[in-house]
């Protein structure tokens, strides 16, 4: 996702990239991406609602969601998702063209959000949490997926130190499987909650 934005910020010949502008293509792809978890997490908690009281067995559920996504972020197992974001470059340029692909982008992000999306969305579908709940945890997780490639697309040359620097990638892998084992303790909490019902 971060080689996506940066080849649009930089790719506008109209005229020379400032940092402002640069900062503010980033920020209308980080909106269009946002619109579309919180959509999804509006969707989920609807869906949710609908179906009304799900019974207990939705915590294992859950439970097991959390024990596959959580053990896939912590390298133990390896789930094939697909990608879609080499493929996408919209024609509209600007900041309409940089708020669609952050729409799209929203939608076809699966290798980067899958694992922590996922968990979330199976969540709200079985929670009964309100849409507006639902959309706001989704903004919320959305915007802090976000901060990395904000950055990214407001300065080349801090995206390419990162992306480039062994230190950053070790600490990222270590964030990972720290998040996979927060994960599947969340599921071992659900697996917990569903043994009491």
């Amino acid at each position: 996702m971060i080689p996506l934005m940066m080849s649009f910020v930089a790719g506008r010949k109209e005229n020379k990239q400032d940092v402002l502008r640069a900062f503010n293509f980033s920020l209308v792809f980080v909106l269009g991406l946002a619109t579309t978890f919180t959509v999804l997490g509006m969707i989920a908690a609807l869906a949710g609602n609908l179906y009304g009281d799900v019974s207990g067995a939705w915590n294992w559920v859950v439970a097991a969601v959390c024990a596959v996504m959580g053990l896939h972020l912590m390298g133990v197992v390896t789930i094939p998702i697909p990608s879609l974001g080499g493929r996408l470059q919209p024609q509209t340029r600007g900041f309409l063209g940089a708020f669609l692909l952050g729409l799209l982008f929203g939608v076809v992000s699966a290798p980067c959000a899958a694992p922590i999306l996922v968990v979330l969305l199976t969540y709200l579908a079985g929670s009964g949490s309100s849409v507006a709940w639902g959309g706001v945890l989704l903004l919320v997780y959305a915007l802090g997926h976000s901060v990395l490639i904000l950055i990214a697309g407001t300065s080349m040359g801090a995206a390419r130190q990162l992306i480039e620097n062994r230190n950053a990638t070790r600490v990222l892998r270590v964030l990972r499987t720290g998040a996979g084992a927060v994960i599947v303790l969340v599921g071992i909490y659900f697996s917990y909650k569903g043994l009491q019902k």
